[in-house]
């Protein structure tokens, strides 16, 4: 895989900052307080370059959680083990390592994230429709047809849940060494009700 050129960490650089300094002000201010324009000055950008990379003022968000979108399609696309199990592994691989996209972190920058993300109407609006499309990148891998797309619909869900409940006994003060067996527990019992569910999705013979 050949590295990006200057132009493109050029590019993913100028994201990174606008996302940044987008976040900061909404994480000081709020996110309905903050002006695009107000951004765009912190950024020292116009609002036309600022909207050429974020269309949306909630993409400055969820651009911090962008890299995960395609993760589940990449997890359940390796081949070995089948899809169902390798996600498995992967999540409970999250929470060993207090991956912030389990839920299962209490450093005090994810916590204040994930507040502005779940408590801000908008981005949770905008949020869904990130995961619809990591939805629809599982299902084409996992064949793209009626109970591929049920499957990826019920694999999403199961890994949006488990990580909103770990989020939210976290975020009431509970500490993460407190929480882990739980979510552990939680994990492998959701995740053995999807085996049970989706028998074709367990054993890659059937792919």
């Amino acid at each position: 895989m050949n590295a990006p050129g200057l132009r493109e960490r050029k590019r993913q650089r100028m994201f990174r900052t606008l996302s940044d300094i987008a976040v900061e002000l909404f994480l000081e201010k709020g996110f309905d307080a903050v002006s695009v324009a107000e951004v765009a000055a912190a950024a020292e950008v116009s609002k036309p370059t600022l909207f050429r990379y974020f269309p949306a003022k909630e993409d400055l968000v969820l651009h911090r959680i962008a890299d995960h979108e395609d993760e589940a399609a990449r997890v359940a696309g390796e081949g070995q083990p089948a899809p169902v199990d390798a996600l498995r592994r992967h999540f409970l691989a999250g929470l060993e390592r207090c991956d912030p996209v389990t839920g299962l972190n209490d450093h005090p920058a994810v916590l204040a994230f994930h507040r502005l993300l779940y408590g801000t109407p908008a981005l949770v609006a905008r949020m869904h429709t990130q995961l619809e499309r990591s939805e629809a990148a599982l299902a084409e891998v996992l064949g793209g047809d009626l109970d591929a797309r049920l499957a990826a619909g019920q694999i999403i869900a199961v890994q949006r849940v488990l990580a909103l409940d770990n989020w939210r006994r976290i975020a009431a003060g509970e500490r993460v060494v407190d929480v882990r067996e739980d979510a552990v527990a939680a994990a492998e019992r959701a995740f053995a009700g999807l085996a049970a569910g989706l028998p074709r999705f367990v054993t890659t013979e059937n792919m």
